[in-house]
C-alpha cells in the first residue's frame, strides 16, 4: 500500500489561515472604495442657444452647460472642455470627446453635457446634425468603464435609437456600454422658463450633483441616487409634463460624481 501524508490543521493554523483570508479581504475592499472615492472625471461641456440665423435660437442652454461646467469646476478632480453656441460644431464636438476622454483611467468617469436642441437619433449641433452613433463611436475610443451623457434636449428620450423605435434597436442601445441620462421623453419637450436660470432638468441635475441626491451622505452619487433625485423634482416643477428617463447597461451603484471628503 503506498504511503500517503495526512496534514494536520491545528487550532491556531486555522486561526492564521483564517486571519490571512481577512486581511485580503479588507486590501480588495480598501483598494475598491479608495477607487472609486478618488475617480477623476472628465467632462465635454455643450450648450447652442444662437443658432445661426433666429429662427432656431432658444435661451438657456449655454447658461446650462456653463452651470454644469462651473458644479464640475468646484470638484478637485475634474478635468473639463467646453464648447458655447458657434464653438459646438460637429467636429468640435467629437474632437473635445476623444480628446478630454482619451486621458481617462478605466475606473474614472466620463460625461458629456448637452443643452440645445435634439431630433429623434441626435442632438442639434451649431451647424448640422450629430446623431448618437458618431457621439457613442467617439465615446467608445475611452477605455474607461463609466461612461453617461446627460442631455437636456426636447425629444431627447429618442436619441439612443437613431429616432427608430423597435425592439432591436431598444436593446442594441440599452448594451451600449453608455449611461444616458435624458431629459424627456420621446414624445415629450424639454421645458425652459423665463426667470429661471437654467431648464427644469439642468437645475435639477445640478442641485442631485451637488449634493442634493446624496441620499445616504457617502459623498459618492451613484446613478440610481441622481435618477432618482432628479426625475422627482422635474416632474414635480413641470407639473407631470416632462419626464426625465434613464437608459444604458450600467449598475444602479455606478458612481456619477465623486465628493472628496471633507477634512
Amino acid at each position: 500500500m503506498p504511503l500517503t501524508k495526512t496534514k494536520l490543521i491545528t487550532p491556531t493554523m486555522q486561526l492564521f489561515m483564517n486571519h490571512k483570508f481577512l486581511k485580503s479581504l479588507i486590501t480588495v475592499f480598501l483598494l475598491t472604495t479608495v477607487t472609486t472615492l478618488y475617480a477623476k472625471v472628465y467632462l465635454v461641456s455643450v450648450g447652442i442657444t444662437d443658432y445661426p440665423g433666429t429662427s432656431m435660437d432658444l435661451t438657456l442652454p449655454a447658461k446650462d452647460a456653463e452651470t454644469i461646467t462651473w458644479l464640475y469646476s468646484k470638484n478637485t478632480s475634474v478635468e473639463y472642455s467646453q464648447l458655447l453656441n458657434e464653438q459646438a460644431t460637429m467636429q468640435n464636438i467629437t474632437s473635445s470627446i476623444r480628446r478630454t476622454f482619451a486621458k481617462a483611467s478605466t475606473d474614472d468617469i466620463v460625461v458629456l453635457f448637452f443643452s440645445g436642441h435634439g431630433y429623434p437619433g441626435g442632438f442639434v449641433a451649431y451647424d448640422g446634425q450629430l446623431t448618437y452613433t458618431q457621439v457613442r463611436k467617439a465615446m467608445a475610443t475611452s477605455t474607461c468603464k463609466n461612461k453617461m451623457i446627460f442631455a437636456d434636449a426636447c425629444f431627447s428620450g429618442k436619441i439612443r435609437t437613431n429616432g427608430n423605435s423597435s425592439q432591436s434597436s431598444l436593446q442594441a442601445a440599452k448594451k451600449a456600454n453608455v449611461m444616458l441620462f435624458l431629459s424627456s421623453r420621446s414624445n415629450e419637450t424639454s421645458i425652459e422658463r423665463r426667470g429661471m436660470q437654467n431648464g427644469f432638468f439642468t437645475t435639477y441635475l445640478q442641485k442631485g450633483l451637488r449634493g442634493g441626491a446624496d441620499a445616504n451622505r457617502d459623498r459618492v452619487i451613484t446613478a440610481k441616487e441622481l435618477y432618482d433625485y432628479v426625475h422627482k423634482g422635474v416632474i414635480e416643477i413641470s407639473h407631470n409634463k416632462q419626464h426625465p428617463v434613464m437608459w444604458g447597461k450600467f449598475s444602479d451603484n455606478m458612481p456619477v460624481m465623486t465628493w472628496p471628503k471633507k477634512k
